[in-house]
């Protein structure tokens, strides 16, 4: 992997490219979460979506770097967050994050995206998460946290509100 911004310069099309491919995991996301359960075929297409659009994201890291605001501008930036996010592929999205936190500490991107990376890999890896930003479907609580007793001064520190008030916003189960 290359440094944020190290690669050559992407074109335009790869901004509308990375917001094309995060509005389709979305729209189908979103036809998914209908009562009762999801129908094998919609979940297939998901599968199929999030697979070819980390397919995408990983060719244009390696010729370009990571997709940063700088780069792609900050909604295409996030849209590859989003991918990233849904890529599937634990080793690509840890590499991802070292990159992401390289560009957010140069300002390059925002910093709440590396709060979001850095706590999917850690709960993926089965560690305590920084941010509290990966809540578990099955309670609507977040999973475990390290240094709960601060967490909310690491959230201000990227940009999110104290961890009670996303809290509060998340539907009843």
């Amino acid at each position: 992997m290359t440094r944020p911004d190290a690669g050559r310069r992407p074109p335009a099309s790869l901004a509308a490219e990375l917001l094309r491919r995060a509005e389709e995991d979305r729209v189908l996301t979103l036809g998914a979460h209908q009562p009762g359960p999801v129908p094998a075929g919609v979940r297939r297409m998901i599968e199929r979506c999030r697979g070819d659009n980390g397919t995408a994201l990983k060719a244009a890291v390696a010729e370009y770097g990571w997709p940063t605001a700088a780069l792609v501008g900050e909604p295409a930036s996030t849209a590859a967050l989003m991918i990233l996010l849904h890529a599937g592929d634990l080793g690509f999205q840890v590499r991802c994050r070292d990159l992401v936190a390289d560009a957010a500490a140069d300002g390059l991107c925002p910093a709440v995206h590396h709060a979001f990376i850095a706590d999917h890999c850690a709960v993926e890896l089965g560690q305590p998460q920084f941010y509290g930003t990966r809540i578990n479907p099955g309670t609507m609580r977040p999973y475990e946290i390290r240094s709960p007793e601060t967490v909310d001064e690491r959230r201000a520190d990227v940009g999110l509100g104290p961890l009670a008030e996303q809290l509060r916003s998340l539907p009843r189960r």
